[in-house]
């Protein structure tokens, strides 16, 4: 593989990287308007039963906009996603992933994990950078009440 091969699925890889902690960091705190732009325009968003499945810009930002209104997730919710173990694969302009998600409530006093399950996400290159073009969000479980 040439040097300009590497230099390039690298750069590829790290952008996909920052996109994941900044999709996690605007869920938890930003502006949705930047947010949703971070996904591809027929993007898939695909939490099973938990919060269903939303297709297109103006669907997830709705159910972004639901979690918000009942407290379950973003601005003064206490909450925190935290993305680890993430790998990534880059084939031209197009890319799979699969991370480990915690999900944490009451941060602002004594952090408790919510949840726990796997990304499984597709990514698209866009004229606006890489995108996500689906995220299904696997094995989402509350942890056991006695840990």
């Amino acid at each position: 593989m040439a040097n300009e091969e590497v230099l390039r699925r690298v750069a590829d890889e790290l952008e996909i990287r920052n996109l994941l902690a900044r999709l996690a960091h605007l869920a938890d705190d930003g502006d949705l308007d930047e947010y949703i732009q971070l996904f591809t325009d027929d993007a898939r968003w695909d939490a099973g039963a938990a919060f269903g499945c939303k297709v297109g810009h103006e669907e997830i930002r709705a159910g972004a906009v639901e979690r918000r209104s009942t407290g379950t997730a973003g601005p003064g919710s206490h909450s925190r996603h935290v993305i680890t173990t993430s790998a990534v694969e880059v084939t031209g302009d197009r890319a799979t992933g699969c991370s480990i998600f915690h999900f944490y409530v009451n941060t602002n006093e004594a952090p408790q994990l919510a949840l726990l399950g796997v990304y499984e996400d597709e990514f698209a290159r866009t004229d606006r950078g890489w995108c996500l073009a689906h995220r299904k969000i696997v094995g989402a479980r509350q942890p056991p009440e006695d840990r």
